[in-house]
């Protein structure tokens, strides 16, 4: 068996020791070592060739995003961010995927030695994960400012077409990518992004700074209209409902549906129910199954679905699952998404 190896980079040496022996549990896990900033982490990255990297976001001397945008450039590989769930670790962690990591963990926020022993199966997870992501396209790569895209004022009519997104790692990028080129006519947009609370709502601020289309963290009774984009709060559900000749989302607590809150799964069926024909549905990059049955009953109710293609995906799991369980009709590259939503408008009008 090939064992993952995996050097550990954080500033608490109560965390280092606590993830390193964590990880160290798993049979197919290697903690090669572990280093207290970046300065250091640089040299044992030369020196004990990791296949993953575990960054802990906020450090004195050199934060995690900073030493990101560093590394990708000279020397690109798998990172997993470990962060915080403060507003600023949650900003730098947004960067961070921006900048190249694959996926993110969260530190609890109490109780450190308990809490992080819980948190030991997803992180082992993501890491295991990571381990197959190519990141060498960020090799040479200059990181720069995002350019600030001119708000349109978009319609505020109720539309009786319905757009439900699906995502979860390299989802954030992704989802970025879509979205900013479509322009401020798109019939209303409901996301599931798996994301924990806080990170849900600074991740749409960021995406309104961008798109032509209007995009907040979903509140329940929000109508779902042209030029509007709705992402599921962080630790709950959103379904879609009709109300009359309007579509509004209900946000609500609940268990975890396919292991996530929110939970795609939740959202299509919703959509398959109140939109039926009037609906698309997109599952794009993510690991895991969850939203690949109930795309099946999203198209069974008439609905056009399509996933995200395995060459473009961070992980081909969400999409694969939906492609070969009968979900989505085909599989299309990312940078041909947006057509490919213009393209199915035009086909339902």
């Amino acid at each position: 068996m090939k064992r993952t190896r995996v050097l550990i980079v954080d500033d608490s040496a109560l965390v280092r020791d606590l993830l390193s022996r964590g990880l160290s549990m798993y049979d197919d896990i290697e903690v090669v070592g572990t280093a207290s900033d970046p300065y250091k982490a640089r040299d044992m990255i030369v020196a004990k060739k990791p296949n993953v990297l575990t960054l802990d976001v906020e450090m004195p001397r050199m934060d995690g995003l900073e030493f990101l945008k560093k590394l990708m450039p000279q020397y690109p590989m798998p990172v997993v961010m470990v962060s915080s769930l403060t507003e600023s670790g949650s900003r730098i962690t947004l960067d961070a995927l921006s900048a190249g990591a694959v996926d993110f963990v969260c530190k609890p926020q109490s109780d450190v030695t308990r809490g992080l022993g819980g948190m030991m199966n997803e992180l082992h997870d993501k890491v295991k994960m990571a381990s197959y992501v190519d990141v060498s396209h960020y090799k040479n790569k200059n990181y720069k400012a995002s350019a600030d895209v001119r708000k349109v004022t978009a319609l505020s009519k109720t539309t009786d077409k319905v757009i439900a997104i699906g995502a979860s790692t390299g989802g954030t990028e992704a989802l970025r990518k879509v979205l900013t080129a479509l322009p401020a006519t798109t019939p209303g947009i409901v996301v599931v992004q798996h994301m924990p609370e806080k990170f849900t709502k600074m991740f749409a601020d960021r995406l309104n700074e961008l798109c032509e289309m209007q995009v907040s963290e979903a509140k329940s009774g929000d109508r779902v209209y042209n030029g509007r984009i709705l992402i599921a709060p962080g630790g709950k559900h959103l379904q879609l409902m009709r109300s009359g000749g309007e579509y509004k989302v209900v946000i609500r607590d609940g268990a975890k549906v396919c292991g996530h809150k929110p939970s795609v799964d939740v959202l299509f069926r919703s959509v398959a129910r109140a939109a039926g024909s009037n609906a698309i549905g997109i599952m794009m990059t993510g690991m895991g199954s969850d939203g690949a049955d109930a795309m099946v009953k999203l198209r069974e109710a008439g609905a056009r679905t399509f996933a995200q293609d395995e060459a473009t995906s961070v992980v081909f799991g969400m999409p694969r699952e939906a492609y070969e369980r009968g979900g989505a009709e085909k599989l299309v590259p990312l940078p041909k998404i947006p057509e490919k939503i213009k393209t199915i408008l035009q086909e339902m009008n």
